[in-house]
């Protein structure tokens, strides 16, 4: 659970998202992190 928070933090410091607003965080961070998968694999 604490790596899940520090990588939600994260995200919200790279894109200037404020820290209380964790869903938005959350929601990006899964969003990069798919991305990022589906590049590697040749999708996109």
């Amino acid at each position: 659970m604490e790596a899940i928070y520090a990588n939600i933090n994260a995200t919200q410091k790279k894109y200037g998202i404020p820290e209380n607003d964790c869903l938005t965080g959350a929601n990006i961070a899964g969003f990069d992190k798919i991305a990022t998968a589906m590049i590697a694999q040749g999708v996109l």
